[in-house]
């Protein structure tokens, strides 16, 4: 009984050593020295995260009138004349983008439906906003 027994053992500790190299392969990567998982995070200040930050934005504020595709199709475009733009054909700059979502468009002499974020949003929330509409701008370059 004790051959069996000692048996028992020995194959008990070859299947662990074997078993021992899949372990490593499904521990979390280690993290970095920020305390995050390496490679997990864009970095803040890049363009990159300022796009995926305007692109949450565009998404809580601005699908509803200007469209998931910001053609201005949203469900509520249908309400009012004049509709809101197509911002994916739009010839403005960053600074233009920023001035109509803090003041609004009325203040700009254009559409007075659009309302005036400059309250809501910080300059950080228009500032990426303004990065995410530069980023889906389909209209070609001249």
């Amino acid at each position: 009984m004790s051959r069996d027994w000692l048996r028992l053992r020995l194959a008990c500790a070859a299947l662990a050593l074997a078993l021992l190299p899949l372990l490593a392969l499904a521990a979390p990567p280690p993290p970095d020295a920020h305390g995050g998982a390496q490679g997990a995070l864009l970095p803040r200040d890049s363009r990159d995260a300022a796009i995926f930050r305007g692109g949450l934005v565009y998404s809580n504020y601005c699908v509803t009138c200007h469209g998931i595709n910001a053609d201005g199709n949203g469900r509520a475009a249908r309400l009012y004349n004049p509709r809101p733009a197509n911002l994916r054909m739009s010839d403005k700059n960053d600074a233009y983008f920023t001035l109509i979502i803090r003041m609004g468009g009325e203040a700009l002499g254009r559409s007075p439906f659009m309302p005036p974020w400059g309250a809501e949003l910080t300059d950080e929330q228009t500032n990426d906003l303004a990065a995410y509409l530069r980023s889906i701008n389909a209209r070609p370059k001249e």
